[in-house]
This record gives structure tokens, C-alpha cells and sequence, in this order.
């Protein structure tokens, strides 16, 4: 009866100490770069599988124009807001890939704001108009050693733009595309 019981307690034991709560982290804080920015952003956990990103950065854009036979760049802050859905973590756990640091597949809701608060440009006189985009992403993160990180993501969305008094716009509205490729530091 001995070796019943303790068989019994040590498969109970084992069962215990394999099973995982897989989630997202508690909170994750890192700066990312890419192509075209610069971003510092904070992931907190909402649930085991949610986690909303906020993100403060410069995204970059360059710009060409032929009548003056101007080229330049322009760098204007983003504020973004993105609830991410990471969606494979027990299946990567199940296969004893790395979780942590939220490494996973993620689909998200984008939200970022461009305000007008200043421009950094090779040129003078830009004119920035201000806009608002949501944009419906799906996309993965993946770790590389302790700290270091890389990102894609892809998605189409929306992008509206506040109309200054000066300005004419044709249209208010447009399609936004979200791609994104990216590398960073986790703190």
C-alpha cells in the first residue's frame, strides 16, 4: 500500500511541476529602431494572453519634389496605443520555445497619433498635418539572447487627418499600411 501511495504522490508531483500558466509578462520595457524611427515603448499584461503596448517615438518619412528639386527627410513624434492578442504562446511553450519577453505571434489593434507639436527636417518651412491612424495588425516578436529583440508586423487600416485652416485637403480620410520591421533592447 506504501509503494501505491508513493507512486501515486510522485505522478500527482510530476503532473504539477510540468504544467505551465503560460502568459505574457507583467511588464516589458525596451527601445526598438527600424528603418524609418526610433521608439521607446512599455508592454503591461491586461490577461495571460493580452498586453497593451504604448509606445512613444520619431517616425521618419522622406519626401522628394521635382518642380524645386528638393530631397529630404522629416521626423515627427508618434504616440501609439496598440492592444496585442499573442495567440501562440501555449503551443510555443508546448514546444519549449522561448516565451518570454512576450516571443510569440500577436494580432493588435494599432493606434497611433502623429501630433503637430514639432518637425526636425533638412528643409525649412514643413508643414505637418496632424493624424490619427487604426490600423488592424498581425505580426511576431522574437528574442535573440537576454536583451536583445526583433519585430515584423503587417496591416491595413485607417488614417485620418486633422484639417488645419491654412490647408486644402482633398481627402480627410485614407488607407493607412502598417510594415513593420524592427530590432531593440529589453530592459
Amino acid at each position: 500500500m506504501k509503494k501505491a501511495l508513493l507512486t501515486l504522490i510522485f505522478c500527482g508531483l510530476s503532473v504539477i511541476a510540468t504544467s505551465q500558466n503560460t502568459s505574457v509578462e507583467k511588464s516589458t520595457f525596451g527601445i526598438q529602431t527600424g528603418f524609418l524611427g526610433l521608439w521607446v515603448h512599455n508592454e503591461a499584461r491586461l490577461s495571460n494572453q493580452f498586453a497593451l503596448r504604448s509606445e512613444l517615438g520619431l517616425d521618419t518619412g522622406v519626401f522628394g519634389n521635382d518642380i524645386y528639386g528638393a530631397v529630404g527627410y522629416i521626423l515627427v513624434p508618434t504616440i501609439t496605443l496598440e492592444p496585442r492578442w499573442y495567440y501562440n504562446l501555449n503551443k510555443r511553450a508546448a514546444k519549449s520555445r522561448r516565451i518570454d519577453g512576450n516571443s510569440g505571434n500577436f494580432i493588435s489593434i494599432k493606434t497611433t497619433y502623429h501630433p503637430d507639436w514639432f518637425v526636425i527636417s533638412n528643409e525649412d518651412n514643413i508643414n505637418f498635418i496632424a493624424d490619427i491612424t487604426i490600423v488592424p495588425t498581425w505580426g511576431i516578436r522574437r528574442h535573440i539572447g537576454n536583451h536583445f529583440t526583433y519585430e515584423a508586423g503587417i496591416g491595413i487600416g485607417y488614417v485620418h487627418y486633422f484639417k488645419e485652416d491654412n490647408v486644402h485637403l482633398i481627402n480627410e480620410a485614407d488607407v493607412a499600411v502598417n510594415l513593420h520591421l524592427r530590432i531593440g533592447y529589453r530592459f
